[in-house]
């Protein structure tokens, strides 16, 4: 074996560090969402390791629920496999008050945190301490098609009631084309059909549990909630719907294959690309819709970045973060692939941005998150806070169970009233078992 001499390690080392490489790169783990913005992300890298050639990214990219799934199970484990998860504003509240992610309240002053969105920010805040940055925020909306519309003879309100989303998807289907009025979200997942199916009942007047936290799948208002929703998929919506998550919808309606979309802002910014929608200069937009009793049918969201209490690489993963959410990396995007495509609902200082503003859907994405409130999601008063969630612990398992029934429902597997009655039974179960009421 051939020995180097401590003294020639030394001088080398110490060469490294002069040179500004030094010998052996740190890598960091990310694991994220296999959506539009992440991916470009990816492809924007470049900027970040020439800044940082000390530090290089692994990355693993995943579907939602896998990701979902996968980074659960890895800090609630302590498995320490990534070093920087994409989360949402459903976990970073209760993985915070857990202790299992890391401060970001030491973030730069260049950083400007105050600048992110009050909607947003109070969302990734527990007692005080910032605990994940939003790579974007979102709400959802109506996206439809104009030249469908005004054939239908109709004329899309901006703020819409269920009833004429109904009226106007059946005018609009076209089954012989394969044109169908609407396309929903019917994948079972908590983060999937039922973050749809969630914000909907609660603009139809239900609510998941009453403040004895008593499971409310028996009622009046859930059931014309589901009721109402397979007969317009039944009526108006593609075939296999039950498959379709967000990535089948966007495929759909890019395609001209939808009348109407309601799902995340965040996918505006695709509908409205030329280079991959075929329908780009015909998309509309609206607030998502209401039954008059005071809530709409929209929520409220964010994919953020977050640094697990495990990781031994924090400050790197520090510097990642305030690369990939700060002010710097909106302008980045806007530089390679113009405003519309910025990642959108994070940053007051974009939708000051008179370049934004010509965005088509800048204003009503800031109205839809604005409009959303956490805090009172429901019609009645209720014993938790999250829209399209319930922010507990429980809600992931029991709601993709729930999911689960709703989308056997949608595939005609079971009737409306079993799927209720199997949701209510499950539910109750895993409260039990929770020891609700606490």
């Amino acid at each position: 074996m051939i020995k180097t001499p401590i003294k020639l390690l030394a001088v080398t080392a110490f060469a490294a560090l002069l040179s500004g490489n030094p010998a052996a790169a740190e890598t960091l783990t990310i694991a994220t969402v296999n959506n539009g913005d992440m991916i470009r992300m990816q492809k924007l890298t470049d900027d970040f390791t020439a800044k940082n050639p000390d530090i290089e990214l692994e990355w693993v990219t995943l579907e939602e629920n896998i990701l979902r799934q996968r980074v659960t199970t890895d800090i609630a484990t302590k498995g320490g496999q990534y070093d920087v998860m994409t989360i949402g504003t459903y976990e970073v509240p209760i993985w915070g008050q857990k202790g299992w992610l890391v401060s970001l309240n030491d973030l730069p002053a260049s950083y400007d945190v105050d600048d992110i969105l009050p909607a947003i920010r109070n969302g990734l805040t527990v007692d005080g301490q910032l605990y994940a940055a939003p790579f974007y925020g979102e709400s959802s909306m109506v996206m439809y098609r104009k030249d469908l519309m005004a054939k239908a003879g109709l004329e899309m309100p901006e703020a819409p009631t269920w009833d004429f989303i109904g009226e106007a998807a059946r005018a609009m289907t076209d089954k012989q084309n394969e044109v169908y009025g609407v396309c929903l979200r019917g994948k079972a997942g908590w983060g999937e059909n039922m973050a749809f199916l969630t914000a909907t009942a609660n603009s139809f007047g239900a609510k998941w549990f009453d403040m004895d936290w008593k499971p409310q799948f028996d009622s009046a208002a859930w059931k014309n909630t589901l009721t109402f929703y397979l007969d317009l998929m039944k009526d108006a919506g593609p075939p296999g719907a039950s498959s379709n998550g967000f990535n089948e919808n966007l495929a759909l309606f890019q395609t001209g294959k939808c009348g109407m979309w309601i799902d995340a802002t965040v996918a505006a910014s695709f509908v409205t690309d030329s280079k991959n929608s075929k329908v780009a200069d015909q998309v509309g937009f609206a607030l998502a819709p209401d039954t008059g009793l005071g809530k709409r049918g929209n929520w409220l969201w964010a994919w953020s970045l977050a640094i697990p209490a495990g990781s031994q690489k924090v400050e790197s993963a520090k510097k990642f973060i305030a690369w990939a959410t700060s002010k710097d990396y909106l302008a980045l995007v806007a530089s390679k692939e113009g405003w519309a495509n910025v990642p959108p609902g994070t940053r007051a200082s974009l939708y000051a941005n008179p370049e934004y503003a010509k965005v088509s859907f800048a204003k009503m994405t800031l109205e839809s998150i604005n409009a959303a409130d956490p805090t009172k999601p429901t019609v009645d008063q209720v014993p938790y806070v999250g829209i399209q969630f319930v922010a507990i612990p429980e809600f992931q398992g029991i709601a993709t169970a729930v999911g689960q029934q709703f989308s056997a429902a949608l595939a005609g597997n079971v009737s409306v009233d079993q799927a209720l009655k199997n949701a209510q039974a499950l539910t109750e179960r895993a409260m039990r078992k929770a020891g609700y009421p606490k």
